[in-house]
Order: C-alpha cells, then sequence, then structure tokens
C-alpha cells in the first residue's frame, strides 16, 4: 500500500490530472465559441455546414470538410485568443534578468558537463 499511496501522491499525477480537468471544460468554452463563429458566418453568408454535400457520391467528404472548417475555427480562437494573449502577458511578466540567469544556469551545467568528460578516466 505504501507504493501506491506515493503513486498517487505523486506530484505529477495531480498536475496531470488538474491539467486534464481544466483542458476538458476549457474545451467546452472553445467549443461553443467556435459555433458562435460557425453562427454568424452562416448568418453573413450561408452555413459553412458541408455535411449533405456528396462529391460524386462520397457521403463522408461533406461531413470531413465541415470539420476541417470548424477545426481552423478552433485554431484560430485558440492561436489568438491565448497563445498570443499569454505569449504577450510572460514577456511583460518575465525580466530580461531573469531570461539571462536561467540561460546562465543551462550554460553552466553544458559547460560542467563537457568538464567532466574530459577528466581522466572519462576517455572511452
Amino acid at each position: 500500500m505504501g507504493g501506491f499511496k506515493d503513486f498517487i501522491m505523486r506530484g505529477n499525477l495531480v498536475e496531470l490530472a488538474v491539467a486534464f480537468i481544466m483542458a476538458t471544460s476549457f474545451a467546452a468554452v472553445v467549443t461553443a465559441f467556435t459555433n458562435i463563429i460557425l453562427e454568424i458566418i452562416a448568418k453573413a453568408g450561408g452555413a459553412p455546414n458541408f455535411d449533405e454535400w456528396a462529391p460524386g457520391g462520397f457521403t463522408t467528404v461533406g461531413p470531413f470538410l465541415t470539420a476541417v472548417v470548424a477545426f481552423l475555427i478552433l485554431a484560430f480562437v485558440v492561436y489568438f485568443g491565448i497563445v498570443k494573449p499569454y505569449e504577450a502577458v510572460k514577456a511583460r511578466m518575465v525580466t530580461p534578468a531573469e531570461e539571462a540567469a536561467a540561460e546562465t544556469a543551462e550554460e553552466i551545467a553544458l559547460l560542467r558537463e563537457i568538464r567532466d568528460s574530459l577528466r581522466p578516466g572519462n576517455q572511452a
């Protein structure tokens, strides 16, 4: 039971569960927003619903095109509604000194690794 308790209480598992719950909730919000955009497009210039379109008798082409349009709208919303604002806020919050410190720490770690591999006795 001790191993099971350690597994359940492991930080990565809890973080993953929280991320999954947040993603599921956020997916509902993004889907609803995508439906709003599709409705606006439908009112402006006709429904972007290709479900009934069957060129050459292929009934799966229309639903595929509808899914592609919905995906492109979803990707647009996620990129311009989440990624770009996140990058802008992150750029304002993270100071150049913090970035330089992180890069310096990484460089030091790499230099230590090179030093250790060049020590006598480590030659292959």
